[in-house]
């Protein structure tokens, strides 16, 4: 694919990407989000409920 390049290792194994974000920048936008969800997932969630009330206390969000 024209606008992504593969660097190996000695043994030619890919170990890394260079992506031309001129050409693929929405393309890196989704990769870069799945990372950060992924990485998110074990993180304990909150209900919409109580994130609104913690905002409304803190004064961030009118009732």
């Amino acid at each position: 694919m024209k606008g992504i390049q593969y660097m190996t290792d000695d043994s030619g194994d890919r170990t890394s990407v260079v992506i031309d974000l001129k050409k693929h920048g929405d393309l890196w936008e989704d990769f870069y989000d799945n990372m950060i969800a992924a990485q998110r997932k074990s993180q304990p969630r909150e209900s919409l409920k109580a994130v609104r009330s913690k905002l409304i206390q803190k004064g961030k969000l009118c009732d």
